[in-house]
């Protein structure tokens, strides 16, 4: 174990003062929460949340709520912005948990997300242009799967998606290849949840799409404790190589970010921070990521890609699957 873990102080990720951003009080029809938001920044600088709006009845659906400076002032799409097809079964239990990428080749938006049916979650894909109208491509993963996002371009002349399945070796990061957005292949676990008493043993996953960087791909990922009370979730830090995703090049041992504050501690699933979805701002260095708390409302921190980088540096070690 890296001893300097036990050594910083400082704050990867300051929470906004405005917290939480969105509530189910904000929202133009009856809701129970929203939460777990994809986030994108619009042609216009504007920015997009694709939020998680669970409703009474315990179904989730995705609905856009748009900002000019991300913080205040949303405007809500007055009705569902991505509902669950009822022909599917894939979806009947509803869709959950988006990811949003701009995908520059295709001039579109790629939003992947869990489709929740009777299998268990599933990895499902839209494209949209403009978040009015969307080309659904369905179930592309099988149940039980989630926790995904679509790198920003190919890799080697493949699409590259990193998601979660869960498997007889246990809840663990991969990444798959296609060709054609719709089959996929070349299946690599890239970073495996720990054992033990570690803050990220029970299981792992994917938090907001990774950031490409000039030293590779930053991701910040979620893992779970299973503690007597219930699951507690925290995140942490770790880079991949921006040749070879599948290849991770450091991972930080202690988390950098957890449930503090009552919005997070206490809610429809306690003891939760979630993020789906970050935006970058202009210097080309902040990060503002957006997260559910506590699965009840939507809050906002924001960081650097600079100092997460130094953090890994300083902090983070190299890894071997099987050996953490």
């Amino acid at each position: 174990m890296s001893s300097t873990c036990f050594k910083h102080r400082e704050a990867i990720f300051t929470r906004h003062e405005k917290n939480p951003i969105l509530a189910a009080d904000d929202w133009p029809y009856p809701i129970n929460t929203v939460f777990n938001a994809a986030a994108t920044l619009l042609a216009d600088g504007s920015t997009l949340l694709l939020c998680r709006v669970e409703d009474r009845r315990g179904l989730s659906h995705l609905c856009a709520a748009r900002s000019a400076n991300g913080v205040d002032g949303w405007i809500i799409d007055p009705q569902p912005t991505l509902a669950p097809n009822p022909a599917k079964i894939a979806e009947e239990w509803g869709i959950e948990d988006p990811r949003i990428t701009f995908v520059s080749e295709l001039k579109k938006y790629a939003v992947v997300f869990t489709s929740y049916g009777r299998g268990g979650p599933g990895v499902s894909l839209a494209l949209t242009e403009d978040f009015q109208t969307f080309e659904r491509y369905g179930e592309i993963l099988p149940p039980e799967d989630k926790d995904a996002a679509l790198l920003p371009h190919r890799i080697g002349g493949h699409w590259a998606l990193i998601h979660r399945p869960i498997s007889p070796r246990g809840a663990h990061i991969w990444i798959s290849y296609s060709p054609d957005l719709r089959h996929w292949g070349s299946h690599t676990m890239i970073l495996e949840a720990r054992r033990g008493g570690w803050w990220d043993a029970h299981k792992i996953g994917l938090s907001p799409p990774p950031i490409e960087t000039d030293e590779g791909w930053l991701v910040i990922y979620h893992g779970v404790r299973t503690t007597s009370s219930g699951c507690l979730y925290r995140l942490g830090l770790a880079l991949f190589d921006r040749e070879s995703p599948e290849l991770c090049i450091r991972r930080g041992d202690c988390w950098v970010f957890g449930p503090e504050t009552p919005d997070e501690r206490f809610g429809d699933v306690a003891n939760v921070v979630f993020p789906c979805g970050q935006t970058i701002g202009a210097d080309g260095d902040t990060v503002n990521l957006y997260y559910g708390a506590a699965d009840t409302c939507i809050c906002l921190a924001r960081g650097s890609i600079r100092q997460m980088l130094d953090w890994l540096d300083e902090h983070g070690r190299e890894t071997r699957l099987g050996l953490d």
